[in-house]
């Protein structure tokens, strides 16, 4: 094999095979390995510079034991090496799939009486290899045409093309479940883990007590503790809100563009949601609406439903005046 394969052609082989395997078995995200690991790109150096040194050190050995056989060996050295590999079987099978071939000094005797500006024809026989593939073309049609449009087994490549579009839409849908950063109004459900739940906290406690109070019982901001809500009290509002911002001019910003990512919008909205019925220390009036969650039924309690008629009351009377 090495006298076959020349040393120039050798040393790239084997170096890109291992920096081949190197990339494969490494995981190095989108970036190729040895960007995202330097020592990797010291490595692959490393592993050139001992396939050039052992090529040189082979070198140099079969040169002393050439220069240390007397004369007759160092001819039979000469004549092994200089040997070129026949392959016969090769040669064989393609004179075979080439054909025979008519000596020019024969060309006269299938000469075709066709003429065509001083162009003639000649009724050469047509090669082995391209029948063959004539061939199996025919047998590959029937079946592509028995396959596909008689019975129908299996599906056409605009069928196939539907499929993997469904199975892509699918498989996004799975993904987008699992992968909480993705997560968006449409989307968002109200998390309860109490992982989800501390880190909400953490961000409410850098971001928002400024407004609403490290109880949630509203400052500048309204409380967070009762039923009433201005936006909407569900999971996704309170995430819309969180994200794109209140009411124009009323203070709350949009923490989307602060830098905040959804799935900490997605926690810091369920930490609020989670204030729900506690007691703030000092909690504000309630502002806004109560809120009563989709497909279910007004619980509310006589003397709540004096309250809120007394708040409502209340903010006519401050509207009128």
């Amino acid at each position: 094999m090495k006298k076959l394969i020349p040393s120039y052609v050798r040393v790239p082989a084997l170096f890109f095979a291992i920096f081949g395997l190197v990339e494969y078995f490494v995981d190095s995200g989108d970036k190729p390995a040895f960007l995202e690991y330097p020592i990797i790109m010291l490595f692959l150096v490393l592993v050139l510079f001992i396939l050039i040194a052992v090529e040189g050190i082979v070198g140099s050995i079969e040169n002393v034991l050439f220069q240390s056989l007397d004369e007759a060996g160092k001819a039979r050295y000469l004549a092994n090496t200089s040997k070129v590999p026949e392959f016969k079987k090769a040669k064989a099978l393609y004179h075979k799939l080439k054909g025979g071939e008519t000596p020019i000094e024969e060309e006269h005797e299938i000469i075709l009486d066709h003429n065509y500006d001083g162009i003639k024809e000649l009724d050469n026989n047509l090669p082995p290899w391209w029948l063959y593939s004539w061939y199996a073309s025919m047998v590959f049609a029937v079946i592509y045409l028995f396959n596909f449009h008689v019975t129908g087994s299996s599906d056409t490549q605009y069928e196939e093309l539907d499929n993997e579009y469904a199975q892509a839409k699918i498989e996004i849908e799975a993904y987008k479940k699992t992968a909480k950063n993705l997560v968006d109004v449409n989307s968002v459900v109200l998390l309860t883990d109490a992982a989800d739940l501390q880190i909400g906290k953490k961000v409410f406690d850098a971001n928002c007590v400024a407004c609403h109070m490290a109880d949630g019982g509203g400052g500048i901001g309204p409380n967070l503790t009762d039923k009433y809500w201005i936006l909407g009290g569900d999971i996704k509002s309170v995430f819309h809100t969180i994200s794109e911002g209140g009411r124009s001019g009323k203070g709350m910003i949009s923490w989307k563009k602060e830098g905040l990512k959804p799935l900490e919008m997605a926690q810091v909205a369920s930490y609020v949601l989670s204030l729900q019925g506690t007691t703030p220390a000092k909690g504000k009036d309630a502002e806004g609406d109560l809120w009563q969650p989709e497909g279910t039924e007004d619980t509310t309690t006589p003397a709540e439903q004096e309250n809120t008629e007394a708040l409502e009351i209340g903010k006519t009377v401050s509207s009128n005046n």
